[in-house]
């Protein structure tokens, strides 16, 4: 077993290099989409020309050119781009692994969710992921070749059927972000398995210099598959920090969350990728972007009926004014376990995110937080490892709307 302080190196090592990667990845799926839409179309010409743009950057110009290069011999060096996705999916399998499967520093099993073993949430997360991936791409490659309509609407139901599920049957945390690995594995996943061997078919055509017919069907289904990835980077960015916005995965209805922050980033993807042919695309975009958040407040608003009728009947024994010591006792027992500068739960490292309540003024400085995680969203204690109680919750959070009070 590895030691926590190991496990943190290896998060950190890990999430850098995912972060970097996925950077590079996304910033040139922006920039050849701007490209393809900005390029100035060419009449046809023997070096099959396509169109043409001039960029300003850095203290210089550049002139890009989109070609069919027909005939003739290949350019040297001609640069590909694919270890960007590679590294990306490889970096995220193994934060996975490091943070939910092997390392326990995040945990994927929520009683309160679904009463499941650790073995068989890692079955279903991982099985999720491969089998996600594989059923699109085999989707793709048959009903898509002949509707893509057809494949579409197919996808948007397995997408939903597969958010439902995970959001109950894994802790919300770990739902949002194996959504956003099942996603990010169906991206690598038209990289490795149809864009680059259309590539592949591309560069062998040109070299012989022999026409190919099945080379324009190559193509289309390559950009078909870049599309999609170009159209999911903004939601799978979106699930990769959602794990910062427990008022997000811990809430009631945190499947329609999940669907509502998917939906809003494909649309806004959509309408930035359109705007130099619609013209009333900045309003189209402030639309979406405020019926987005009205719609995620609407969701994640603090608890449902039936959370709130289970504190409001621990309230009944409470005392009118919570005191400190109580309010402290609650916080020792339940949250300083993971917590303190000294964690009794060594898993997650020290003071997990920086949070420690060794001390009166730092439990009082993070009253809102508390107030947030423990009592609103009730995504803290991780998975209730600790087996806060209703009450305790309650009484918590009656302290805190006392002002909370260090006396």
């Amino acid at each position: 077993m590895l030691s926590a302080r190991t496990l943190e190196i290896l998060d950190l090592a890990m999430r850098w290099t995912h972060v970097i990667a996925a950077i590079m990845w996304a910033g040139n799926s922006m920039l050849f989409s701007w490209l393809d839409r900005t390029l100035r179309p060419s009449a046809a010409n023997p070096t099959g020309e396509i169109g043409d743009t001039w960029l300003l950057h850095s203290g210089a110009f550049y002139h890009v050119k989109k070609t069919g290069l027909v005939g003739g011999p290949l350019p040297s060096p001609l640069h590909w781009f694919k270890w960007q996705a590679y590294i990306t999916w490889l970096s995220g399998a193994m934060l996975l692994i490091v943070v939910y499967y092997a390392g326990g520093r995040a945990l994927l099993v929520d009683p309160s969710v679904a009463s499941l073993s650790h073995g068989t949430a890692v079955a279903i997360a991982v099985g999720s992921i491969l089998l996600g991936g594989i059923c699109y791409d085999a989707l793709w490659s048959t009903v898509g070749n002949r509707s893509a309509r057809v494949a579409g609407l197919l996808s948007l139901a397995a997408l939903v059927a597969a958010v439902w599920a995970l959001t109950h049957l894994l802790s919300g945390r770990a739902a949002f972000l194996h959504i956003g690995a099942l996603l990010g594995t169906i991206m690598a996943g038209n990289v490795a398995l149809t864009i680059v061997p259309s590539q592949r078919a591309l560069v062998a055509g040109v070299s012989s210099g022999e026409p190919n017919p099945a080379l324009a069907a190559l193509a289309a289904r390559a950009k078909t598959r870049s599309i999609h990835n170009n159209y999911l980077t903004f939601p799978v960015i979106a699930l990769m920090v959602s794990s910062h916005f427990p008022g997000l995965y811990g809430a009631d209805y945190a499947w329609l969350v999940l669907l509502v922050v998917l939906a809003a980033g494909a649309a806004v993807r959509h309408l930035l990728n359109v705007r130099f042919s619609m013209r009333a695309w900045p309003a189209a975009l402030a639309i979406v972007i405020v019926a987005s958040f009205v719609a995620l407040g609407a969701l994640t608003r603090g608890g449902s009926s039936v959370r709130g009728a289970v504190i409001s009947a621990d309230t009944a024994g409470l005392p009118a004014r919570v005191a400190f010591e109580d309010a402290r006792s609650v916080i020792d027992r339940r949250c300083a376990a993971c917590h303190s500068l000294a964690p009794s739960i060594i898993e997650f490292g020290p003071a997990p995110g920086g949070v420690a309540f060794d001390r009166p003024d730092q439990i009082a400085a993070h009253a809102a937080r508390i107030r947030e995680r423990a009592v609103e969203t009730r995504s803290m204690p991780l998975a209730n490892r600790t087996n806060m109680t209703e009450r305790e919750r309650a009484l918590l959070g009656r302290w805190i709307e006392q002002g909370a009070p260090l006396r």
